[in-house]
């Protein structure tokens, strides 16, 4: 039976407020461990860093979601290295690179998805702002020339990057179909055209919700049609703290993130059950 996994991410649980104080590493796996979360999303790019991670989760049963930000082909040979021992449900790789033509993304595209099949170890493209694929329409054409090239989809970037008119019209929306059709696992933001992450639980951003829910039901009927029956889903809930949270005049978030992302996490879930 395929199955979503829900992951929650240890950035997006970065306090950043301005009394100072932070979780330890310990107790945010205890919070996330103790809500009833699948798995982690974490950095996989420094060998210590990922050694006290395996500690810390050592008996809660998470899964980890690891996460990369090469500039070069060999630059994956690290975290697919740390994956190998400290095993991953997927490593994350935002290409950390800026390419001004195709050309020059499909040497790295091409480098980076043949470690990953020698490691056998999935390996997905994330879409992201400020790298390779930050913009929807070079991004597009990547996937004209490498059509099998596996994402994650993080909609929020295409959409406050592109700056859709709401409501969003048809041909966008087949854009975005588009991406999701080689998706293989999700972020969970909710942007509006012009914020990257707004408040889910204020209800003038229903709009907003009801448009990101609408993409990701699409997104996990495509998985769903193309997956094997055993396959697992992952959808990491990544709201994350400021300057991509929305602080008031005190410096602090607008919101309970925690709180926002259970309440995601309970969408996703909702969501999934409807495209059975």
């Amino acid at each position: 039976m395929q199955k979503l996994l829900i992951f929650q991410s240890l950035w997006a649980m970065e306090h950043r407020h301005t009394d100072g104080v932070e979780r330890t590493l310990d107790e945010n796996i205890a919070m996330i461990s103790e809500a009833g979360f699948d798995g982690i999303s974490a950095h996989y790019t420094n060998r210590r860093e990922v050694v006290a991670l395996s500690e810390a989760i050592r008996g809660t049963g998470l899964k980890i979601e690891g996460v990369c930000f090469p500039r070069c082909v060999e630059d994956l040979r690290l975290p697919l290295e740390l994956a190998a021992e400290f095993p991953v449900s997927h490593l994350n790789l935002q290409p950390d690179i800026r390419p001004r033509r195709i050309d020059a993304c499909l040497p790295l595209l091409d480098g980076w998805m043949r470690l990953a099949r020698d490691a056998g170890i999935p390996v997905f493209i994330e879409t992201h702002r400020d790298r390779m694929t930050a913009d929807l329409f070079f991004t597009l054409d990547l996937l004209d020339q490498r059509p099998e090239l596996p994402l994650l989809a993080d909609l929020s970037h295409f959409l406050v990057g592109r700056e859709f008119a709401f409501p969003v019209d048809e041909e966008n929306h087949v854009l975005i179909q588009r991406i999701l059709q080689n998706a293989h696992a999700f972020h969970g933001r909710v942007a509006s055209c012009e914020q990257v992450q707004i408040e889910i639980s204020f209800p003038h951003h229903r709009p907003w919700v009801d448009l990101f829910l609408q993409w990701w039901e699409y997104g996990f009927r495509h998985w769903r049609s193309r997956a094997a029956d055993d396959a697992e889903l992952i959808f990491t809930c990544e709201l994350g703290p400021k300057p991509y949270a929305i602080t008031g005049r005190d410096g602090n978030d607008s919101t309970d993130r925690w709180a926002e992302a259970l309440a995601l996490r309970q969408m996703a879930h909702e969501l999934w059950a409807a495209t059975a």
